[in-house]
């Protein structure tokens, strides 16, 4: 399945991960990078751009953990 359709993600499903990797020619240097959406239990959505999948999904439970402690100082 696409992860976007007419630009709009299709991960829709609470806990739901998709990725696809990407080439982009930087001068002329071609880097890999990896996009990547994820949708929380909760139906947030987190979307990132780095350059592995391993790298998204630091980014992604960082992101958990910096939305947990919002949660809680509520």
């Amino acid at each position: 399945m696409a992860m976007t359709v007419n630009g709009v993600t299709t991960t829709n499903k609470p806990g739901q991960e998709q990725y696809e990797s990407f080439t982009r020619k930087v001068g002329r240097k071609a880097k890999k990078y990896c996009q990547y959406d994820y949708r929380s239990p909760d139906g947030e959505l987190f979307s990132c751009i780095r350059k592995s999948l391993e790298e998204c999904r630091k980014a992604r439970d960082e992101w958990e953990n910096e939305r947990g402690k919002a949660c809680d100082s509520k």
